[in-house]
């Protein structure tokens, strides 16, 4: 026997920076989507800078579209957008530690 599909979805909307952690569970009516979600979590309000913007989201850490629809138990994830490219910071730790390295060097 097929289990009946929820009437409500139990999810959390989550917003992460380093000074700030938003989080609100909330009970949605079935189907809702990501935009629903975020909506009703009203973390636009609670969150100047995500007000106007166009947002990165995803589920568990998988990218989604705000269009998608959501299931019960879900974690819908907003993501800030990168401060440096990965490449340069990479580049960054690696002079830093060769820059530890001939200090030590130097020092013995």
């Amino acid at each position: 026997m097929k289990s009946a599909e929820p009437t409500r979805l139990r999810v959390s909307v989550v917003y992460l920076r380093p000074d700030l952690a938003f989080e609100r569970t909330l009970l949605l009516p079935a189907p809702a989507t990501l935009r629903e979600a975020i909506e009703a979590s009203e973390v636009r309000h609670q969150v100047p800078e995500l007000a106007g913007a166009e947002l990165e989201v995803g589920v568990f850490s998988q990218r989604r579209t705000l269009a998608d629809l959501l299931h019960d138990g879900d974690r819908v994830e907003i993501y800030r957008p990168l401060t440096i490219d990965p490449k340069e910071a990479r580049r960054l730790r690696v002079a830093v530690r060769r820059r530890r390295r001939e200090g030590r060097a130097a020092a013995a």
